[in-house]
């Protein structure tokens, strides 16, 4: 009790001491998982490392090497077309589920749980699940048209899987951002003979902007390291011309797993 008092005095005139202690984990651990690992790729990267040892400074020869490669200029090309695609896509599935289900509609909270429960599945799991459901009955409901076998189609029914597997958790992200919107001012709206359009767009996507802001981010880092659903429904197939002219045999493969099959399956880490 007298160790309290004597040190109480103390640590109330020292509380930046205080706020490090408590930050001091996050911190470590911050750095060690993120910062190092980020300065000593960029420093591996101009030399031969093979992921063990390295030998010499290579300078900016493995960049170029990179850039020159028209498998790895293709997965920046098809990984921005997929982001793209996928920030507008799921935000508006999003936010149009997000409408539903704070409509008052008789059910919503199973709704909600049936949209969500795709985001707890494993994008491994989705991915072999819809191959199967895209090789075998799309395919029969499309006379024999396989969407799996083309890139245009391929890239597709990756954004549709992705879609499904991330739409319910953007929209519980907007279904917070409307329940916190005020009942008196939409009261207010409806007195003033305000329609449900008019009352959508005037009040409440403004009042959102902010959740608006939040789930695009979301929505921008995970498209773009998109990993497993990729891998798993098609491992990066499709034919494509590339820009040397000839053709590529993996269309469909985005940035991460490009890095995964040049590094992990080429034993490629230089």
């Amino acid at each position: 009790f007298f160790v309290g008092l004597y040190l109480f005095p103390t640590l109330k005139h020292h509380r930046k001491i205080i706020y490090f202690i408590f930050l001091f984990p996050l911190l470590f651990t911050f750095a060690v998982t993120v910062i190092i690992p980020l300065v000593l790729g960029i420093c591996y990267s101009f030399t031969d490392w093979t992921g063990i040892r390295f030998d010499n400074i290579v300078g900016f020869q493995n960049y170029t090497t990179m850039f020159n490669d028209p498998a790895f200029i293709w997965s920046i090309v098809i990984t921005f077309i997929f982001v793209v695609l996928n920030m507008v896509l799921i935000n508006l599935v999003g936010f149009l589920l997000a409408l539903l289900c704070t409509s008052g509609i008789k059910g919503g909270g199973f709704f909600r749980a049936s949209y969500f429960l795709p985001n707890l599945i494993g994008g491994i799991v989705l991915g072999y699940i819809w191959q199967f459901v895209f090789s075998n009955v799309i395919i029969g409901l499309t006379n024999n048209i396989s969407w799996l076998a083309q890139t245009k189609t391929a890239l597709f029914a990756i954004v549709i899987v992705y879609i499904w597997q991330y739409g319910g958790y953007i929209m519980l992200i907007y279904i917070t951002g409307l329940t916190q919107i005020p009942g008196d001012v939409l009261e207010a709206a409806r007195i003033d003979g305000a329609t449900p359009f008019q009352t959508l767009l005037q009040v409440k996507i403004p009042m959102i902007a902010s959740t608006f802001t939040i789930c695009t981010f979301l929505t921008l880092t995970s498209a773009f390291k998109q990993f497993d659903v990729n891998m798993a429904l098609t491992n990066g197939a499709g034919s494509v011309p590339s820009f040397m002219g000839n053709y590529l045999s993996n269309g469909t493969q985005m940035l991460a797993l490009n890095i995964y099959n040049t590094a992990i399956s080429k034993n490629n880490y230089a």
